[in-house]
């Protein structure tokens, strides 16, 4: 299937402008050749192409809405690294197994105070087509980490750190949820004020192992860990 994104509106489907310039100048692809378009919101055009001199469009033959989604969701709040190029290794990975959402959390030891988030999201849709996902993830702006425990669920979030001394769950021992979150911190980890804070907030503390794993790592055995859960 040759994925692209764009927009879908009563019946009809628009590749986006990017997206039309790859058809063109990069895949050099043929007029009448079968392609796909995704909204990243659930819908998708199939059809024909058409290409127009540098213009790319689809002539639709038919439309799915609402195709199913990845369950359980997944949120994972995460530190970004000092090195950018190890939390966009994550973003690409997360997506390509299904997390719903990803926030960029600024904690006490971030040191990276600055990203760009425009260039995380357009990893996310390229992840998502190469994935054939329909239902892309949301990119969330830089916040601090007070600002985002304001309206967040207790319930269902959960905090990965490395401090042993604090009562932790074993990842695999969280009970079965419709939706999780999950906050990653930054390289040194949270901090001990933070870690306080979280647990008074009632959020549960998990271990992902014996091992001390990077940031970025840890939020790829999270993701992979409920990929795990939507397959079986």
């Amino acid at each position: 299937m040759k994925l692209f994104f764009g927009e879908i509106n009563h019946g009809k489907a628009i590749i986006n402008d990017e997206e039309q310039q790859h058809i063109v100048k990069v895949l050099r692809m043929k007029d009448g050749e079968e392609i796909h378009v995704t909204d990243g919101k659930g819908n998708l055009a199939s059809g024909t192409l058409i290409i127009e001199g540098k213009k790319a469009g689809i002539e639709v033959a038919e439309i799915k809405t609402e195709t199913p989604d990845f369950n359980p969701k997944l949120h994972i709040a995460i530190a970004p690294t000092k090195n950018i190029d190890r939390i966009e290794f994550f973003v690409e990975k997360a997506v390509e197994m299904g997390i719903s959402e990803i926030t960029i959390l600024q904690t006490e030891k971030t040191e990276r105070k600055n990203l760009n988030i425009d260039k995380l999201r357009k990893q996310a849709i390229a992840a998502s087509k190469q994935s054939l996902r329909f239902h892309f993830p949301v990119i969330n702006d830089l916040i601090k980490i007070q600002d985002f425990l304001k309206n967040i669920d207790s319930e269902t979030t959960f905090v990965a750190h490395c401090n042993e001394n604090l009562e932790r769950i074993v990842l695999h021992k969280i009970p079965t949820l419709e939706n999780y979150t999950f906050l990653i911190g930054p390289e040194g980890d949270f901090s001990d004020k933070e870690i306080l804070f979280l647990a008074e907030k009632g959020i549960k503390a998990v271990s992902l192992g014996n091992q001390r794993l990077r940031t970025e790592t840890a939020g790829v055995f999270v993701a992979a860990w409920n990929y795990n859960k939507m397959i079986k």
